[in-house]
């Protein structure tokens, strides 16, 4: 290939590209002819994008690149054209096209930020459902079904606090299986409890209350989440009734973060008496209770307890989710509020994202409508009790003497260890070091005490996501571990 003008101060790369410049580009002129200018246009582009032509390159005339590659000169002038305009490429008068030297080189690998467990043999982690247990037969029926019924309008933009048809479906069925005082006016579709607690959040803010309360120990996430609302979190410590209502009152809260059915992680549920005292408190500071309903729906010794909304839904909030029962990938879960709260909560909803996406609210509202969801729910129920009962007599083979804390509910038991298998930072090297993930109570406190090397093993152990067979190794492995 010949160059289009000369260069008088010669560069290290000034020659013109040979075959690699137009090899490149055969692929986008072989493309129809109605769209081959701009295919052009995007394979220039990406070669400049992907370093394939670095800065200071100088390419071939639009005459001869067009000879090259076959098409008509004006089609190569044009992609110069507007290549330099864009910044890709310079050029000058008797000088002819250069690479720029504005653009770096991009790094097109796609990286996947999502959480992973560690790569071991058996991770206990807590609160992880069993993600192969998802019914995908019976969601993709809905799927199907429902793309073939939406109404047009349904695909413009939604009701921000959800579809109607999902609003009411939900309302009957927290009613009917948590006892909630559900009026589908005052229920908000979001993105899981997540994104619940941080509407709830700037709705605090709104209000000039820049503090909540949290169960201490409890949830790692919740500071994060307030904290991206303006709002600060303050630890509030529990005992074997629930979270103390003297701390509570000594903390000058106005609001508090609740788990009572199930708290998390210690597993204990509010006592009837602990729960009269919360809302008498909320009452009398004129205050709220946000309740995380995060596995109410596993009970596995009785009836789950209601949820402590329908008790006072002028005074607790309530958020749920599918993240347990079906799969936290979906992103989708549901916010009851107060009265006083709903236009402030829907209007902050609507301004982050204009709702939740319509398909998937028609296709849950679907799945609950027909009953799929309950199926759903007695069949993990039925798998977790199993896996529960696995983990607790493996627990009672390999470590004699351990207890196991907490109802027979939820994906996660507590289990201290005699005290002879302490310390527990030594524990806790000893079973990473044959593959197995444990996680210690510790970990989930907010207000952390001071390191005791002697303190018993006290650890949160998740089952939901490991078949009973992967549960019993684990702990046989735990046990071996200790016993080295």
């Amino acid at each position: 290939m010949t160059s289009s003008g000369t260069n008088p101060e010669r560069q290290p790369n000034d020659d013109p590209v040979g075959s690699a410049a137009w090899e490149l580009l055969l692929p986008a002129v072989a493309a129809p002819a109605r769209t081959r200018g701009r295919s052009l246009q995007a394979a220039l582009r990406e070669a400049v994008r992907s370093g394939r032509l670095v800065p200071g390159t100088r390419l071939p005339s639009s005459r001869d690149l067009a000879a090259d590659l076959g098409v008509s000169r004006g089609l190569v002038t044009e992609a110069y054209e507007q290549l330099t305009a864009e910044g890709y490429l310079r050029s000058g008068r008797g000088a002819g096209t250069w690479v720029g030297g504005a653009v770096r080189a991009a790094h097109p690998r796609a990286r996947d930020l999502a959480p992973r467990t560690p790569d071991t043999l058996v991770d206990f982690v807590a609160g992880t459902p069993d993600l192969s247990m998802f019914p995908r037969g019976a969601w993709a029926t809905s799927h199907r079904a429902v793309l073939a019924q939406l109404p047009h309008q349904d695909l413009g933009y939604p009701d921000p606090r959800g579809l109607p048809r999902l609003r009411a479906a939900l309302a009957e069925l927290l009613a009917r299986r948590r006892g909630v005082v559900a009026d589908p006016e005052r229920l908000v579709v979001v993105s899981g409890v997540a994104q619940a607690t941080t509407l709830l959040g700037f709705a605090l803010h709104a209000r000039a209350l820049p503090t909540v309360g949290v169960e201490d120990p409890g949830s790692p996430q919740h500071d994060a989440l307030y904290a991206a609302a303006g709002v600060s979190t303050v630890p509030v410590p529990l005992d074997g009734d629930g979270i103390d209502i003297d701390a509570l009152r000594a903390s000058g809260v106005r609001a508090v973060v609740t788990t009572p059915s199930h708290q998390f992680p210690t597993g204990i549920a509010y006592s009837a008496r602990r729960r009269a005292e919360l809302l008498g408190w909320a009452r009398s500071v004129d205050g709220l209770v946000l309740e995380d309903d995060y596995d109410g729906d596993f009970r596995y010794d009785r009836a789950p307890v209601g949820a402590l909304q329908g008790l006072d839904p002028d005074r607790v909030a309530y958020a749920g989710s599918v993240s347990k029962s079906l799969a936290p990938g979906l992103r989708l879960g549901w916010l009851l509020v107060p009265e006083s709260l709903a236009d402030e909560v829907v209007e902050r909803k609507r301004t982050m994202d204009l709702g939740h996406p319509t398909i998937d609210q028609a296709l849950f509202a679907r799945f609950v409508e027909r009953g799929d969801y309950d199926r759903q729910l007695r069949r993990c129920q039925r798998a977790y009790r199993e896996r529960r009962d696995a983990l607790v007599s493996a627990l009672d083979e390999h470590f004699p003497g351990t207890e196991v804390s907490g109802i027979a509910a939820g994906l996660h038991v507590i289990a201290a260890l005699p005290r002879r298998y302490g310390p527990r930072d030594k524990f806790l090297a000893r079973t990473a070091a044959v593959g197995v993930t444990v996680r210690p109570l510790t970990e989930y406190a907010h207000a952390r005490a001071e390191p005791d090397e002697e303190e018993e093993v006290r650890l949160v152990l998740g089952y939901a996501h490991l078949s009973p067979t992967r549960i019993r190794d684990g702990v046989r492995l735990m046990a071996e571990a200790a016993r080295d």
